[in-house]
């Protein structure tokens, strides 16, 4: 039996080979897809409030969603635990029933933690803003979903292990296991809608967002689908994920006093980032299929850029080439030269190293651009906080904005800037009537992982 088996596998071998030995120089190449992508709809859940709008109109306000943490807001049954948290400020989601607010009725449930319930409420905005609600069954089929996050729901994963702790495991909800897997936001929105496309979901820790985005432009250049509903979304502010993030010295200390002022990018006295929460979601659409159906174009995403640090599982490499790469291949896959860049969503957390890394990239990439008094430069996380695996796709949103309203937003908190800066750029109004022809923004995460998204004007039809 033992040489009847060697014999058939080496006979599949030598087939193998031969076939293996055929001359693919013939084949003509693989051809190049020339379709565009097009943003034509926009959703935000955010610190600064549930809505596109509202977000927006707060962040050029100078306002912040970065409040002190409360026993209650962490859902705390021994309040006494606060004080052993070194960090106790965070960027909420605000919660109730006033314009602004998240409605808590209308989309937590039994099946939806909060980051999925956030992402679906970003997903009905967005969808409802780009007017696509289709019913042929052709549409659906070519609608996907690509929603990443970092976490997902840290905090049943903590109420499990009370009740192992307490030996009551049969009271474990039979939902489990779908609260916590970080698809099932792209899962729950694709299944409310009847989207049959391309159903994906990246996990790259605090670049999910952008990579999502980036992922799904591609999906429909590919001609995967005609339109992708793409995003990020995260929420963890939890006792587990706030001692996590404390003992690894990433959050900021010095300002549980002062709360607002402790998300402050660029800053001198940053000291780490504030964690937040909330979803940014987009229509992704190619450009045709919207020209057709005489959609809104609020813009085209044209540059996607992706790259390894290969260099520390938390800490980028003091010269920021990963993050250099990141931005270059965006720019070159966009046909644009630096210079006609006008505004960068800086990922800049707040932390110490980070924020002056991406600083000596952005600096190597767009040399004496970034010195001309015509780029604007700033980081919405002054206001928001650090969102996670939401940040690239809410910063994703913001930039675009910023090319249609031609208003660059603010750093807040951007009180004495690092030195490495020379003060071309915008500290702490929003630059407004600003000609915004395109603009990058930026993503960081753990393990080295970057992307970098460019966005232009929507085409002249």
């Amino acid at each position: 039996m033992v040489r009847y088996r060697r014999f058939i596998v080496d006979g599949l071998l030598k087939r193998g080979a031969r076939r293996l030995s055929y001359d693919w120089s013939s084949l003509p190449p693989p051809e190049i897809p020339q379709r565009r992508v097009v943003v034509t709809g926009l959703g935000l859940v955010t610190p600064l409030g549930a809505g596109v709008q509202v977000s927006w109109d707060r962040l050029i306000a100078l306002k912040t969603g970065v409040q002190a943490l409360s026993a209650e807001s962490l859902r705390l049954k021994d309040p006494g635990l606060l004080q052993q948290l070194p960090s106790r400020v965070a960027a909420l989601v605000p919660r109730g029933s006033a314009a602004g607010d998240f409605d808590v009725e209308k989309w937590l449930n039994s099946t939806s933690p909060a980051f999925i319930a956030y992402a679906q409420c970003a997903a009905e905005e967005a969808l409802t803003d780009a007017n696509w609600h289709p019913q042929d069954a052709a549409d659906l089929e070519r609608t996907g979903v690509a929603i990443g996050g970092g976490i997902g729901s840290i905090n049943d994963i903590l109420e499990a292990a009370h009740l192992i702790n307490k030996k009551e495991l049969r009271r474990l909800t039979p939902f489990f296991v779908p609260r916590i897997l970080i698809n099932m936001a792209a899962g729950h929105v694709s299944i409310r809608h009847g989207f049959k496309g391309p159903n994906h979901a990246v996990v790259t820790a605090c670049a999910s967002g952008a990579h999502s985005l980036g992922d799904a432009a591609r999906m429909v250049k590919f001609g995967d689908a005609d339109v992708m509903v793409a995003g990020g979304t995260e929420s963890s502010i939890d006792p587990l994920s706030m001692a996590g993030f404390c003992r690894a010295r990433a959050l900021s200390t010095k300002f549980n006093d002062n709360p607002t002022h402790s998300s402050r990018p660029f800053d001198q006295a940053r000291d780490g980032f504030v964690m937040g929460e909330g979803a940014g979601v987009v229509v992704l659409e190619e450009y045709q299929h919207a020209l057709n159906r005489g959609a809104k174009i609020y813009a085209e995403i044209r540059g996607y850029g992706m790259s390894g640090d290969a260099h520390h599982i938390t800490q980028p490499s003091q010269e920021g080439r990963g993050a250099y790469l990141a931005m270059s291949r965006a720019l070159q896959q966009a046909g644009l030269q630096p210079t006609d860049v006008d505004y960068i969503n800086a990922h800049a957390t707040s932390t110490p190293l980070g924020d002056v890394v991406e600083a000596r990239a952005i600096r190597d990439v767009f040399k004496d651009h970034a010195h001309s008094g015509r780029l604007a430069l700033s980081s919405t996380k002054g206001a928001t906080g650090h969102l996670l695996g939401a940040a690239g796709a809410v910063e994703a949103i913001f930039c675009v904005l910023a090319l249609h309203h031609g208003i660059s937003p603010p750093t807040l908190n951007l009180e004495q800037p690092d030195p490495i800066f020379d003060g071309h750029f915008c500290p702490l109004k929003a630059s407004k009537s600003m000609n915004i022809r395109a603009v990058l923004t930026n993503s960081f995460g753990f393990g080295g992982t970057n992307a970098a998204l460019v966005f232009t004007a929507p085409p002249v039809s």
